[in-house]
């Protein structure tokens, strides 16, 4: 059995009141019923296609710029073995899921541990609702993405004399794109119907360097994906600009896509060097995509280059944790996030810089260093392009002395 299910059952027959003596759960069994999938439909999340259909989906809760969560879901077509996480670091099982939202369901229990059990035992029973149509596409979709399938797509080199316009729309220049030329192919997708035309991919390879396991997409109007079955547990895309044998590669430089690696490349190039690489996780981050890249270059330091928002601060320290070997819990608060390690828990000043507030608290070695964009742009992509982000204007003080006249007015009674 599963240690996470075993504790669940551990905790479950704890918490039971003398009452529920008859009252038998094997979350082993319902999980192989109950799927996130499941719950998440019912919860009001819904498939985001453009994300791509293999080994993980993309659910979403909300649309468009009011969409307040996002899961990562694991094998969608294996009930027992789905596990999901979130950018922020945060991830868990169906029970997980459910403790979550459980205030959503209309159980009642004596204890958190009997709802929840309710709610699996529901869901194993409960016909299919509207959320069929979803279900299918992945199912048919996984068929043919479980595992990255090199024939599905048609690849060829970039022509340095043709180059795609995408990357200038990108600020990308044509020295940059050529350097990066052997790293990057123009991909189609011979069972997309819909579309003839090639996109930009970018080959991830494993932790050995030596085979492709799938490709970060991007194309015009915005659209990227990645191709089906693409490993993203332990595979990224890995860039050697001047194809320098991996012992003498002396920094790499974690970015979260791979147009930021390249902006991050053409602003520093000079300041870099040649002993570097580039690496681009594609939008999610696990870890081992981290420790396999940084064991193809055994004498190179990483560096945090991720984005300038609150998953970007959580990338880079779930980095500095593995890279450190320290075990790590980072949670969300209201104002940031809140680190639990060694016996320490501490909220950093998400405006500093982390890795020296992380260093006031822990003792670390500095395996791990920081680039960051600059404040001012939410990433290296954004920076070569220049589009800050929106500014937050503070009100003058003649400003604020009205805003708080107005609201002492509001609070008197007459």
């Amino acid at each position: 059995m599963p240690v996470q299910d075993l504790v669940y059952e551990i905790q479950y027959n704890i918490l039971k009141s003398e009452s529920m003596s008859d009252y038998k759960v094997n979350f082993r069994e319902m999980k192989s019923r109950v799927g996130i999938d499941d719950i998440a439909y019912a919860l009001g999340y819904r498939l985001d296609r453009k994300a791509g259909v293999g080994r993980y989906i993309e659910l979403v809760l909300g649309e468009g710029g009011n969409r307040r969560d996002t899961l990562i879901v694991s094998h969608p077509n294996d009930k027992a073995a789905q596990t999901f996480f979130r950018r922020d670091g945060s991830k868990g099982d169906v029970v997980t899921l459910i403790r979550e939202n459980i205030s959503s369901f209309t159980v009642s229990g004596k204890d958190e541990w009997q709802k929840i059990a309710k709610v699996m035992a529901r869901f194993a029973n409960m016909p299919e609702p509207e959320y069929m149509e979803d279900r299918e596409y992945v199912k048919s979709a996984g068929k043919s993405s479980g595992v990255f399938d090199a024939s599905r797509y048609e690849v060829k080199p970039v022509d340095t004399e043709k180059i795609p316009g995408l990357f200038f729309q990108r600020g990308l220049s044509k020295a940059t794109v050529t350097a990066l030329s052997p790293f990057i192919s123009l991909i189609r997708d011979r069972k997309n119907g819909k579309f003839e035309g090639y996109n930009v991919g970018f080959p991830y390879t494993d932790g050995k360097g030596n085979e492709i396991r799938g490709y970060e997409i991007r194309g015009h109007g915005g659209y990227k994906s990645k191709a089906a079955g693409t490993d993203s547990s332990s595979s990224a895309w890995v860039a050697v600009p001047s194809g320098i044998s991996p012992d003498n590669v002396r920094s790499v430089f974690f970015c979260e896509s791979a147009f930021d690696a390249m902006a991050f490349y053409q602003m520093n190039r000079i300041q870099v060097g040649d002993s570097v690489a580039l690496v681009s996780l594609g939008g999610t981050f696990s870890d081992r995509q981290i420790t396999g890249v940084m064991e193809r270059f055994p004498n190179a330091r990483a560096f945090d280059c991720f984005d300038n928002d609150l998953a970007g601060r959580i990338y880079g320290l779930r980095m500095m944790a593995l890279l450190e070997g320290i075990q790590m819990k980072i949670g969300r608060t209201d104002s940031g996030i809140r680190i639990e390690a060694k016996g320490k828990v501490f909220e950093p000043d998400m405006g500093r810089p982390l890795l020296a507030q992380v260093a006031r608290h822990l003792n670390i070695r500095y395996r791990m260093g920081q680039w960051l964009p600059p404040k001012a742009f939410k990433d290296w992509n954004d920076c070569l392009m220049n589009r800050p982000l929106e500014p937050v204007i503070s009100p003058h003080k003649e400003e604020r002395e009205q805003n708080l006249s107005e609201q002492r007015n509001k609070g008197r009674k007459i």
